[in-house]
């Protein structure tokens, strides 16, 4: 594998528009299935699961294949919720002593944990469609959904 830009999914890149010759048609195609909810996930993730699966089911972007990274999606986005609610309970700093007697702002070691679960989401995110930047990459077919609560309208 050579280093540079990662290959994008063919049928992502059909979604685009993209020339259908520079699509590669030997790519793997597992099959369009929608994933089941993995039991061990964190309650904040399984609601975060029930969400968005709905949706990427109906738009065509789940396959039988992508529970891991579904999982791990939605494992981020409750790591990242639990640490903003410390946060927002009991601030994003703290002091605390030096070694001399005097008091020291620190951050609180949550800020940095949201910092990188936050990281890792806009990681999934992007391979899922679940950011307005990717999305506007992507065409779907006239799904004729009244859904208001439809991630691509």
């Amino acid at each position: 594998m050579q280093p540079g830009t990662k290959p994008k999914a063919s049928h992502l890149k059909l979604m685009e528009g993209v020339r259908p010759s520079r699509v590669n048609r030997d790519a793997p195609k597992p099959r369009p299935v929608r994933p089941v909810c993995p039991g061990w996930l964190m309650d904040e993730a399984k609601d975060e699961w029930r969400r968005v699966v709905p949706e990427l089911d109906r738009v065509g972007v789940l396959t039988t294949v992508d529970m891991a990274a579904l999982a791990g999606y939605c494992q981020a986005y409750a790591r990242w919720q639990q640490s903003e609610q410390v946060i927002e309970k009991e601030g994003a700093t703290y002091e605390s002593e030096t070694q001399t007697g005097g008091l020291m702002i620190r951050a609180r070691p949550e800020v940095r944990i949201a910092q990188v679960y936050l990281a890792h989401m806009r990681s999934f995110c992007a391979e899922f469609g679940l950011t307005p930047s990717s999305r506007e990459r992507l065409t779907v077919p006239d799904l004729t959904d009244d859904d208001e609560g439809s991630m691509i309208d």
